[in-house]
């Protein structure tokens, strides 16, 4: 079986297509559209008319690649940055109109709970009692489990691009009382999250996004066209190091170094300075770089359970429309079993 899954992101539109031997999605093309959503769209605003247009294009030529490929059409979702737009239900129903795709959003607790998923099956499970941060543009993911799904997870709106918008508007580089000021918030939304973690005290930690692996890469891992099956991690001293550096730069500057490529360069320090908060918070003196995550997870739960579950997901939502909230449930999307938390 040859599936394909598509996840617009706030820079990127990423298509995936796998087959499905042995209950493991093995891939066989990838493509992305850059669209730079998070630059179009003004925070707590909506997604213009002309960046509709431009997912709807993307879309459409994800959805030809992924029959070029000879998958079925893909499972399409988009993250925070569609999610939490005011005309969010406006702009699913325009994609599915234009390219008769269906699309939907999910919750963030949700997102976090299929990239915990992903990121166990790449883990196994000598991996043990398993921690998990995830950086995206709009917000952050934590989850813990100890086994196949997570016992515990948290979606905040501690995204880099959020960040970015809210503290270095107009800042490059930014003040230290920006980056002060920053942090603060990212301890305060953090305190009972880490908290959480700290007395769960996971065996293995482990960090997934283009973010963590940028900034994986900045502090020493190898790159990655060395391959999926480098280990790499990211140590909570070396990214301490890398934020003074990252901090003292220009967006252009900072787009020269090791990792930083120039569309993520602007947010890097505020993805760089969460990641740093969380783990510091947290207790976690490394993370190990996981190359699966939510688009993998997705696949999984589709290969484990079939196509209903996500028919359920896009039926929900034609019938309610989304909801901007990151609440379990709250989208219409259905989460996956939560165990009761060990002890």
């Amino acid at each position: 079986m040859r599936m394909s899954v598509v996840d617009v992101g706030s820079n990127t539109v990423r298509l995936v297509v796998a087959d499905a031997e042995g209950g493991v999605p093995l891939p066989v093309h990838t493509a992305k559209w850059r669209l730079r959503l998070s630059e179009q769209v003004p925070p707590g605003g909506d997604v213009p008319d002309e960046a509709v247009r431009q997912l709807c294009d993307a879309v459409a030529a994800a959805a030809r690649t992924a029959e070029r490929w000879g998958a079925s059409t893909p499972l399409v979702f988009a993250t925070a940055v569609v999610r939490s737009a005011p005309n969010c239900r406006d702009v699913l129903r325009a994609v599915r109109a234009e390219t008769g795709v269906p699309i939907c959003t999910l919750p963030g607790e949700v997102e976090a709970e299929l990239t915990f998923l992903g990121a166990r099956r790449w883990m196994g499970w000598r991996s043990g009692p398993l921690a998990l941060l995830d950086i995206g543009g709009g917000s952050l993911e934590v989850a813990f489990g100890r086994g196949r799904l997570p016992d515990f997870v948290a979606s905040l709106p501690l995204g880099a691009n959020r960040l970015t918008h809210e503290f270095f508007h107009g800042q490059d580089p930014p003040s230290l009382d920006s980056i002060k000021a920053l942090r603060r918030k990212v301890r305060h939304q953090l305190r009972d999250v880490s908290a959480r973690i700290r007395w769960e005290g996971p065996r293995t930690a482990v960090a997934t996004s283009r973010t963590f692996q940028q900034l994986s890469r900045l502090c020493g891992s190898a790159p990655g066209r060395h391959g999926p099956f480098v280990e790499r991690e990211l140590r909570c001293v070396d990214l301490g190091i890398a934020i003074s550096r990252l901090a003292a730069l220009s967006a252009a500057e900072r787009s020269a170094l090791p990792g930083i490529s120039a569309p993520r360069a602007t947010q890097s320090l505020a993805g760089a300075l969460v990641g740093h908060t969380t783990m510091k918070l947290a207790g976690l003196k490394s993370v190990t770089i996981c190359p699966w995550a939510i688009r993998e997870g997705v696949l999984l739960r589709h290969i484990e359970d079939g196509p209903a579950w996500w028919s359920e997901v896009t039926r929900d939502i034609e019938h309610t429309g989304p909801a901007g909230s990151s609440a379990s449930g709250a989208s219409g999307a259905v989460p996956l079993r939560i165990a009761a938390p060990a002890g």
